[in-house]
C-alpha cells in the first residue's frame, strides 16, 4: 500500500505540480504548497518550509533528504542519492549526478559496460549553488560555501569556500 501511495504522489508531482508556475508568479503560492506536499510524501526526509521549484526533476523513491528552508531550483535535474542541509539555495537548471558510465574496458563499447554504483552527494547547511552548475557523484559541498554559476564540481568543496569554473577551483574563502 505504501508503494501505491508513493506512486500517487510521484504521478501528481510529475504530471501536475511540476508544471505549475514558479513560486514568485501568480498562482505560485498554490504551486509551492502542492510541490512541498508531494516532496514530503516522496523524499526520504523533508524539513519545514522547503521549496521545490517548477520543472525540478528527480528519481522515484527514497533518494533525497532535504533540510529546513532549503530549495531545489527551477528545472533542476537530480539523478543521485542526495542529502541537502538547511538553508540551501539552488539556482535554476542545476544538475546533480550520482552515477557514471563504466568505461574501464577498451575492448567493449562504453555503452555496453553498464553503470557504476551510486555515491551519495551531500550539500551541507547554508550553501548557495549558482545556476546551471553540475555536481558529480560522491561530492560533499561544505557548510557556508558558494558554487558559482556554470561550475562543474568534481571534488569536495571545503567549508566557507567560493568555487567556480570547469572543473570548479577555489576562488576565495569566505572567512
Amino acid at each position: 500500500m505504501k508503494k501505491i501511495f508513493k506512486w500517487f504522489f510521484f504521478i501528481l508531482y510529475h504530471y501536475v505540480a511540476k508544471k505549475m508556475p514558479i513560486s514568485c508568479y501568480p498562482g505560485g503560492k498554490v504551486a509551492t504548497v502542492l510541490r512541498r506536499y508531494c516532496g514530503k510524501n516522496l523524499f526520504k526526509s523533508c524539513g519545514n518550509n522547503i521549496n521545490i521549484e517548477k520543472g525540478a526533476d528527480f528519481l522515484f523513491g527514497d533518494t533525497i533528504e532535504i533540510g529546513d528552508n532549503s530549495g531545489i531550483g527551477i528545472d533542476s535535474w537530480i539523478r543521485a542519492e542526495l542529502i541537502i542541509g538547511s538553508n540551501v539555495m539552488m539556482g535554476p537548471q542545476v544538475m546533480i549526478y550520482g552515477k557514471y558510465h563504466n568505461c574501464e574496458k577498451t575492448d567493449i563499447p562504453m555503452m555496453m559496460q553498464g553503470m557504476g554504483e551510486y555515491k551519495v552527494v551531500k550539500i551541507e547547511d547554508d550553501v548557495w549553488i549558482g545556476a546551471k552548475s553540475i555536481i558529480l557523484r560522491g561530492v560533499t559541498i561544505g557548510e557556508g560555501s558558494i558554487v558559482a554559476a556554470g561550475s562543474v564540481v568534481t571534488k569536495d568543496v571545503p567549508k566557507f569556500a567560493v568555487v567556480g569554473g570547469n572543473p570548479a577551483q577555489l576562488i576565495k574563502m569566505r572567512k
